[in-house]
């Protein structure tokens, strides 16, 4: 495997592993299987969410996916055609591909800055209908960074350069970005931190937690009653964050740690996938409640943000006594 110099990449570097033209229908199939699981990400989330730029950039990425896959899907079954004056062989695809790898392998860090700004600003607000400049705002933002990142990646002189090289020798490497491994490992990072923090919490309210069916959702109640102290009480909401997470993403988390100690280079049209983003998701509003805690208001609405994970259980002190209190609406100012 060789690395691809990048002087003017402060956000990334490249690897290349060489793959044969020939592996069209191979890269055909794998993203099919990409484009299939994004659509059945999107298509089991809830979908009384608020809006945020986050969902509005899985959506525009899985659309992209599936651009891609047509793409492929038509190049490889016609093989060699012309298009208003534009002849496309299979060397397209692997052009489109490495493209498309190169823009996915900036994006991870522009997209989780954007996001946890959006969370941070939002996820105290009162609840209410997204307006329609909001909404526009999102999508504007969303286009703007595809934009960006594409003419970014095409003015890197290294990258062209490397581009024209295989146009000549007609080779065609797909690049890995380290970007996604540095995201995985921070993650992990701070999920083991508060792990060893938290961990006596954690056995003690594993212990106590019941499963229960409230207002006809399946829910955890974790049921011993807060303490005053703002210290405590804190560190008991990191607490709960931690284990609404893993009761969610367990499995995820544990792929990325198999993934990091296996050493395994995924190629980066890959690795950004709408599970990811949705993985990265629920962590940044964690980090965004546990940040902006003293701000957040319990009232209806308020736990809409994520499309996987129900936050509302880590805010409200249930206990055997005040379940029937809880479904009420009201307002009650986090310490």
């Amino acid at each position: 495997m060789a690395a691809m110099s990048c002087a003017n990449c402060s956000l990334h570097y490249y690897s290349q592993l060489n793959q044969p033209l020939e592996a069209s229908c191979m890269l055909l199939l794998i993203m099919l299987g990409k484009v299939s699981l994004n659509l059945f990400m999107l298509g089991v989330r809830r979908w009384d969410v608020k809006q945020s730029f986050m969902g509005y950039f899985c959506i525009s990425l899985a659309l992209l996916d599936f651009t891609l896959l047509v793409n492929i899907a038509f190049i490889s079954y016609f093989e060699d055609f012309a298009v208003w004056g534009v002849r496309f062989t299979k060397y397209h695809i692997c052009l489109f591909t490495q493209i498309i790898s190169l823009m996915y392998g900036v994006l991870h860090y522009p997209v989780c800055l954007v996001s946890v700004l959006d969370y941070y600003m939002t996820i105290a607000q009162t609840p209410k209908p997204v307006s329609i400049g909001q909404r526009l705002l999102y999508i504007l933002a969303v286009i703007f960074m595809w934009i960006s990142v594409l003419f970014y990646i095409l003015k890197v002189p290294a990258v062209s350069a490397e581009l024209e090289i295989q146009n000549h020798f007609f080779t065609c490497p797909f690049y890995i970005s380290v970007q996604s491994y540095r995201l995985s490992l921070a993650i992990l990072f701070v999920i083991g931190v508060a792990l060893v923090i938290c961990w006596s919490e954690v056995v003690t309210m594993v212990r106590s937690v019941r499963i229960i069916s409230f207002t006809s959702v399946t829910v955890l109640i974790f049921s011993y009653a807060s303490d005053c102290d703002c210290t405590v009480r804190k560190k008991q909401l990191l607490t709960r964050l931690l284990i609404c997470f893993l009761g969610t993403w367990t499995p995820f988390v544990f792929l990325q740690m198999i993934i990091l100690l296996l050493g395994a280079q995924i190629p980066a049209y890959m690795e950004m996938n709408v599970p990811w983003l949705y993985f990265i998701n629920s962590f940044l509003i964690a980090t965004a409640y546990w940040f902006r805690c003293h701000d957040i208001q319990l009232t209806a609405g308020m736990w809409s943000a994520d499309p996987f994970v129900s936050w509302k259980f880590c805010f409200i002190p249930f206990n055997n006594q005040n379940t029937e209190q809880a479904e009420k609406p009201g307002t009650v100012i986090i310490c």
